[in-house]
């Protein structure tokens, strides 16, 4: 379908009404679409769709599953399908209830048969670390997209902030350097478009939602074995310690320091190898205070060659980058940001983590006798 769709979300939310409404204002003719999910308790979500003069048109759409999240899906292909019927919309934004990630809206909307030209995620820079320091679940803040919604503040808006390839950024007065640095060291890669300045159909923020955006790409880029993972910095009294090794971790040590990792920076994520579970690519994902550790999958060095040839290009690519003539793709590979960065003590910390010369020189059958405390964080 030719109706292009934009996506802008963020937990910030008058940041993100502020981008909605450039964009409404920028683009002649365009309308957002909005589904309010915070009346899922009456058992309806609430859609809006609007242009720049106001409101027009309102409807619930009914729970599905007992799940707001789920309602937005159905209901949303079927709006933007009416809106490219009518044939008179030159751009559809979606703009995301606060604890929507936008993985899975761009997902939905590209199956429905439309083109994502956008995905942007607003943000007052001012806000930045208090809310990536908010260990709160959404449920406590009214925020949760269905009953079963166990996602904190932290981790939701860290996802939100990394996924989407442009920021609108606000030019909040209560942000300072440090603010505006954590922004550039958590997401280097994002192109920052200012909310505010001159109106006009050149604006940057509606040439950004028109851009484009490739849903294939962007969740590739997510997946820890390939993510594109924060460089080394330190600036503004702001770091990102970036530490890599070929050697695997000892079980029980880091599980003993868990706790001191994930409270030493404001952010921190990667890939990581347990010396007792060598053929396992495992993902580390902390903010707020919480670290949420999952397997994801296999190193490709422990697959036959034959299996290489069903793993998308990417993935080669990035194992390729870490090739180790013993170890294949296995590393550690984990990124720390935050202002006041302990850079030394924490990578002394993750050093003893490590096994030892004598540990590592007993060999991987000796690693796999070693304790599994980390079965019962994966639930195994």
């Amino acid at each position: 379908m030719t109706l292009p769709v934009v996506i802008v979300g963020g937990l910030h939310a008058d940041a993100r009404g502020a981008a909605v409404a450039r964009l409404l204002g920028d683009v002649p003719g365009s309308v957002a679409l909005h589904h309010d999910l915070e009346t899922a308790v009456t058992g309806t979500v609430v859609r809006t769709v609007r242009d720049a003069t106001g409101v027009l048109s309102a409807g619930e759409a009914p729970l599905v599953n007992d799940c707001a999240c789920c309602a937005l899906r159905e209901d949303l292909v079927p709006e933007l399908e009416r809106l490219a019927d009518a044939g008179n919309t030159p751009l559809a934004i979606v703009e995301l209830w606060d604890s929507v990630e936008p993985k899975a809206m761009a997902e939905v909307i590209t199956a429905g048969g439309f083109t994502v030209t956008g995905v942007i995620t607003a943000v007052d820079p001012a806000l930045l670390l208090p809310y990536l320091g908010n260990g709160d679940d959404l449920a406590e803040r009214g925020l949760a997209a269905a009953p079963t919604d166990r996602r904190t503040v932290a981790d939701t808006f860290a996802r939100q902030l990394e996924y989407a390839p442009v920021l609108a950024v606000t030019d909040s007065p209560e942000a300072d350097e440090e603010d505006r640095e954590l922004l550039a060291q958590l997401h280097p890669t994002a192109r920052q478009v200012p909310v505010d300045g001159p109106a006009g159909r050149s604006s940057l923020l509606a040439g950004a939602a028109l851009a484009g955006f490739d849903v294939e790409a962007a969740a590739a880029a997510q997946h820890p074995a390939c993510a594109l993972l924060p460089a080394e910095a330190d600036a503004h009294g702001v770091s990102t310690l970036v530490w890599r090794r070929h050697r695997p971790f000892h079980p029980e040590r880091l599980y003993a320091a868990l706790e001191d990792l994930t409270c030493a920076a404001a952010r921190s994520r990667g890939r990581f190898w347990l010396a007792d579970k060598p053929d396992t690519l495992f993902h580390w994902d902390a903010a707020g205070g919480a670290l949420c550790v999952e397997s994801a999958g296999p190193w490709l060095g422990s697959l036959p060659d034959a299996a290489w040839e069903m793993v998308p290009p990417v993935r080669r690519a990035a194992a390729a980058l870490d090739w180790h003539p013993e170890h294949g793709d296995r590393c550690q590979h984990l990124v720390f940001t935050s202002p006041g960065l302990d850079r030394e003590g924490l990578r002394q910390l993750l050093e003893s983590c490590l096994l030892t010369d004598a540990e590592y020189a007993a060999g991987r059958d000796a690693w796999q006798r070693l304790p599994h405390p980390f079965d019962a964080l994966l639930e195994v």
